[in-house]
Order: structure tokens, then C-alpha cells, then sequence
């Protein structure tokens, strides 16, 4: 009786031990990777390396003094890059010993060679004349929101653009104000108002009236 409870125990026991070990290995498979990336002519620290496991979307990035920190497994691939320097690979070890790999990684600059530029005088006095006279020169942000902004052309805008809720309600609001200001009377008419005219004839002057193409 008790040795078949006994081999109904190791039975059972069998898949939680082959778990366990599995556990086990994969603890013993990872290791922290800390380290320094440094120029490989003075040695100072190269800040905003990224660091990649590849073949994963893993990775992280080193501070301000070139220092890192990563959780990888034996084995795996380190790349790095920064912007100025060459990208590189590195492998940890299989052989590594714990669970932790001290690192100093060295970068060299990576020289970027542009396309020549040759600057030529214009041929003639003349030709520099008519470009420098008629050449379109770019905008900028300011002379775009002076031209915007200009009064002129707001006051012609507001004859033809909708208001919005804010100025509808205040419409509606006037309009029910004079409506109730002058009930049981005559409102006064503008016509022989000298204010109005000053008002009417200065919009001519200023072309408000006319038509927009």
C-alpha cells in the first residue's frame, strides 16, 4: 500500500520538479549587463547611446555620463548606436559567470562626408541687378501674420464671414434690447444722424464697400 502511495507521489511530483528546473536554468541564462559607452579616443562618456538586444524589441539608452543598465540572456547581441559614432556589436558570453557582465564599450566617430558645393560669382553686374530687383524672397512667420493681422483686410473679412455662437448670442441679445428699449415709439433713424455719415463715408474711402474677386 505505502509504496504505491509512494510511486503515485513521484508520479506527480515529476512535472513540478521538470518546472522548477526549467525556472532554475532560465535564472541561470539571464544576466544584468551594466556598463559604460565611451569615446574611443578620450574616453569620455557618450550620453543617449541606445543599446538593442537584437533580433527583440528590447533595449535602453544611457544616461547623461554614458552609463547602462540592461537584462539580456548568454548569449545574445548588443547593438549599439549614436548619432556620430559607428554602430556596433558586441555578444555576451555563453561562459558568463552569476548573473552579472561589467561592460566599458569604446565608440568610434563616424565621419560623414557631404556632396561638393561650388559657389560661382553671377556672369554679369547686370544679371545680379535683375535678381537681386525681382526675386520672390520667402516669407517668413512674422511677415505672414503682419500681412494676417493687417486692419484692412479684418475689416473686410467681418463683412463676409458667419459669427460664431458667442457673437450670434450677443446679436440676438442687442436686437432684443433696442427692440425692448424703444417699445411703443419710433427707434431714431440713422439717416440724420451726423455720426453715422462720418462713419458711412470713411468705409467708402477705405474700399469696404467694394466687391471682393
Amino acid at each position: 500500500m505505502w509504496k504505491k502511495i509512494y510511486i503515485l507521489l513521484c508520479v506527480l511530483a515529476v512535472p513540478f520538479l521538470g518546472k522548477a528546473q526549467e525556472h532554475q536554468n532560465m535564472q541561470d541564462s539571464l544576466v544584468e549587463v551594466s556598463g559604460v559607452t565611451l569615446t574611443a579616443d578620450s574616453s569620455f562618456g557618450i550620453p543617449n547611446v541606445s543599446i538593442l538586444i537584437k533580433g527583440s524589441d528590447r533595449g535602453t539608452i544611457s544616461n547623461d555620463e554614458g552609463v547602462f543598465s540592461i537584462v539580456a540572456f548568454k548569449g545574445e547581441q548588443l547593438v549599439f548606436r549614436a548619432i556620430g559614432f559607428k554602430t556596433k556589436t558586441i555578444q555576451i558570453p555563453f561562459n558568463v559567470k552569476g548573473n552579472h557582465f561589467g561592460l566599458a564599450e569604446k565608440m568610434v566617430e563616424d565621419t560623414t562626408y557631404l556632396p561638393e558645393t561650388v559657389v560661382r560669382p553671377w556672369p554679369t553686374r547686370a544679371e545680379f541687378a535683375d535678381a537681386f530687383l525681382h526675386w520672390k524672397i520667402p516669407e517668413t512667420a512674422y511677415d505672414i501674420a503682419r500681412e494676417n493681422t493687417d486692419v484692412r483686410k479684418l475689416r473686410a473679412l467681418s463683412y463676409y464671414v458667419t459669427p460664431d455662437g458667442a457673437e450670434g448670442v450677443n446679436n440676438t441679445f442687442n436686437q432684443q434690447f433696442q427692440a425692448a428699449q424703444y417699445k411703443g415709439g419710433f427707434p431714431p433713424m440713422n439717416i440724420f444722424n451726423p455720426l453715422a455719415w462720418a462713419q458711412f463715408i470713411q468705409a467708402l474711402k477705405n474700399g469696404d464697400f467694394k466687391r471682393q474677386q
